[in-house]
């Protein structure tokens, strides 16, 4: 019986968001595909260095212990057969429970991702990612070549994500109405609105997934995911977001309305294994201090 992944949180991961490959994608960009191609076949059992999102895979494999088994993880790379071998010689070695992958050969991933159930896709690529927007799939543009302090993720008793809000969890209705009237116009349109739920944005489907992750725990344990909203949102505008995630039945852990102070050292404080925001205003600063991913809009 071929397997179900219907009732898995499934996260299709690029190999250059779970190891450090920015020295390999340089020389495929400056010397070409066979230069590329040379290298790794040279170096294929030479271990490759853990990359942004590797911590936060690592810890997913805990939400598959006992006979819950809610994670899905798969390699989604555009790495032919013939150049991956590095890649699964890393897997193995790390000892993670990854056994599925799509190797694309250079092309677009995108169409892959609805076959795989693909709840959440990372990658460095933002063409990959702006297409798996596109299609109404949760993806990030991770940030890579940032120093983040080294983590035991065995010891991780709880895997934090944390969310922005607007062109995030929901659309980007009431952001574009700041951005092309001003924030006073932001404000009343929020107020007027605020027991009319807004519209889902990119990641509304995969906060639901996680809250129905969430409920397979009886109340009594810690839960395994926690999140957070941090928004750059404050009174009055919170009602809105309040009422929202009320009328969605979603549970969010924790919630910050920052009315435009930084998210970064909120974000540590909260100990994000990975932060999703549309702005890179907010994920560069905050990529120095925990993984972040930039979430593109939708063309």
């Amino acid at each position: 019986m071929a397997l179900n992944l219907d009732d898995k949180l499934v996260v299709g991961i690029s190999s250059r968001a779970l190891f450090d490959l920015e020295e390999e994608n340089k020389i495929f960009e400056e010397q070409g595909l066979a230069a590329y191609s040379e290298y790794q076949r040279a170096h294929e059992k030479d271990i490759l260095k853990p990359g942004t999102a590797f911590p936060l895979i690592k810890a997913l494999h805990r939400l598959n212990g006992g006979e819950k088994q809610l994670m899905e993880i798969i390699i989604m790379s555009r790495n032919s057969t013939d150049t991956s071998m590095r890649i699964f010689n890393s897997i193995e070695h790390y000892g993670l429970n990854i056994s599925r992958a799509a190797l694309v050969g250079g092309e677009s991933i995108a169409p892959y991702l609805t076959a795989f159930h693909t709840d959440l896709f990372l990658s460095a690529n933002e063409k990959d990612v702006q297409a798996a927007i596109n299609a109404n799939i949760a993806a990030g543009i991770i940030c890579s070549g940032t120093t983040i302090p080294a983590q035991n993720e065995d010891a991780i008793e709880q895997i934090r994500i944390a969310f922005d809000g607007d062109a995030v969890i929901f659309s980007d209705e009431a952001e574009k109405i700041y951005k092309e009237k001003g924030l006073a116009a932001f404000a009343e349109h929020e107020r007027e609105n605020a027991e009319k739920p807004l519209p889902e944005g990119p990641f509304a489907k995969l906060l639901k997934t996680i809250s129905y992750v969430q409920q397979q725990f009886p109340q009594t344990e810690k839960m395994p995911i926690r999140t957070a909203l941090v928004t750059a949102r404050n009174a009055p505008a919170h009602e809105r977001v309040i009422r929202t995630l009320r009328a969605w039945n979603v549970r969010i852990d924790e919630a910050f309305f920052l009315g435009g102070i930084q998210k970064s050292e909120v974000l540590k404080a909260f100990g994000a294994h990975i932060f999703f925001d549309d702005q890179s205003v907010h994920t560069e600063p905050a990529s120095k201090l925990v993984p972040s991913a930039r979430v593109p809009y939708k063309t």
